[in-house]
């Protein structure tokens, strides 16, 4: 009797103890003032205008015309923001691109971003144009 007392009070120690780790780890792989979806966002609109611009030039200057070397141009960007998204954490896509030539020498984009990391997701609607 003794020894059945025994073992359902180490039972009940050792379950308290498992439940107490469980909850002090909880925000461990996770911290709740991380602000990565919004850092990244922003990180993201600051660069991908000026960086489609000189990807579309790189391309023109290589002998592609206007339009195809804005499409390409926007292709290679939205691959590195996907290579760069998986190394930071964070997924980043551009989706519903549109490109819309306003005249010979301007080609205006549209796209929506959209970030995310496992917890919080951000969508933001872009807009910007490219010199051809």
């Amino acid at each position: 009797m003794l020894l059945a007392t025994g073992v359902v009070l180490l039972m009940s120690l050792l379950s308290m103890a498992i439940f107490g780790v469980k909850v002090a780890g909880l925000t461990l792989p996770h911290d709740a003032a991380s602000d990565d979806v919004i850092v990244t966002t922003e990180e993201v609109l600051d660069i991908v205008a000026p960086l489609t611009q000189a990807r579309t030039q790189m391309w023109i200057d290589g002998g592609l015309e206007g339009m195809d070397a804005a499409e390409l141009a926007l292709e290679t960007v939205h691959d590195d923001l996907l290579h760069h998204g998986e190394i930071r954490g964070v997924e980043i896509k551009l989706t519903d691109m549109v490109l819309t030539q306003i005249d010979s020498n301007t080609v205006g984009i549209e796209a929506e971003l959209g970030v995310s990391d496992g917890e919080a997701m951000l969508s933001y609607d872009v807009e910007f144009t490219v010199a051809v």
